[in-house]
């Protein structure tokens, strides 16, 4: 396997959301009404896009409960349901949609194949090169290898200044391939990584969301799946659609950090969908029933972070 380019792009909340940092798309959101705010723009670098049909791959590492995936399967089936019955704003497939307005049309996902890895053949603590070689084994073309790593898994950098990440490397046979990882933060870092459903550590002490799925972990999983996924269709090789230096982009979602419903500012979340029968926020609609909560994404089209309530 050749050199690899990791492009870590996710989403220490601890920072992005509760210190003043001189990112636009926050600090602009501190002056409030007294400076209009500038236009978003994230540039297109005349790269390759992932569009058309894209397979996702799953390696499962460590133990997930058959709930837990099932949760994060019927979400990934969500992005491009067949039926249309669930595609209606709000929904998971509206959200998804607006990776449409980005060069070269729509990516259509499918689910493909999925491997178990629950006795840890890499042991509890992963670097990013083994963060690859999980990822090889689950690669095609125009596809996006995943690995999520269950909640006692510790991997490089996570809960420091990552939640997950997006990057692409060579194949044995030539060519490029895109993965992304994600990580279960329940027990290592569920205030920075699955906010709004845990207070964080720093920062407004507003009362967390009830998650929609009623595990907060897996919940955080979807935040930042949902994150990882946009960015990887619309900026796959570092010639895509991003703002800032390559090596550590605002893209389609990381450059809307902490905005889930109309009115959020850095710290609170915006006004969302409440199930009344639950109290669970959410704002995305899925397949069998499900409910999620997603982050709102860049829209080429109005240069402005789109939220879907």
């Amino acid at each position: 396997m050749g050199p690899s380019k990791p492009m870590i792009t996710i989403f220490l909340l601890i920072f992005s959301l509760f210190v003043l940092v001189p990112i636009p798309s926050l600090a602009n959101s501190r002056i409030l009404a007294l400076v209009k705010e500038k236009p978003l723009v994230l540039k297109y670098h005349k790269g390759a896009l992932l569009k058309g049909n894209v397979t996702v791959n799953l390696i499962w590492y460590g133990k997930f409960t058959p709930i837990q995936r099932s949760i994060i399967v019927d979400f990934i089936q969500s992005l491009s349901p067949k039926t249309k019955k669930i595609t209606t704003p709000p929904s998971v497939a509206s959200w998804w949609r607006t990776t449409e307005a980005y060069k070269g049309g729509a990516s259509v996902i499918s689910l493909g194949k999925q491997i178990f890895d629950e006795k840890y053949s890499l042991g509890k603590y992963l670097k990013d090169p083994q963060l690859e070689s999980l990822a090889s084994k689950a690669t095609q073309t125009n596809s996006i290898a995943v690995i999520l790593t269950a909640k006692d898994v510790g991997v490089e950098d996570f809960c420091m200044n990552r939640c997950g990440m997006h990057g692409s490397t060579h194949a044995k046979k030539g060519g490029k391939f895109a993965y992304a990882w994600v990580g279960n933060s329940a027990t290592q870092c569920p205030g920075q990584c699955a906010w709004p459903f845990q207070k964080p550590i720093v920062g407004p002490q507003i009362p967390p969301l009830v998650s929609p799925n009623g595990d907060v972990g897996i919940d955080g999983i979807i935040i930042n799946l949902a994150s990882v996924l946009a960015g990887t269709v619309t900026n796959p090789f570092d010639g895509g659609y991003f703002q800032g230096p390559a090596n550590a982009p605002l893209e389609a979602v990381s450059a809307c950090t902490g905005m889930f419903g109309s009115g959020a500012f850095p710290g609170y979340p915006g006004q969302v969908l409440l199930d009344k029968k639950t109290g669970a926020s959410y704002n995305a609609p899925g397949v069998n029933g499900r409910k999620y909560l997603l982050p709102a994404m860049w829209d080429p089209n109005t240069s402005k972070c789109k939220t879907l309530v």
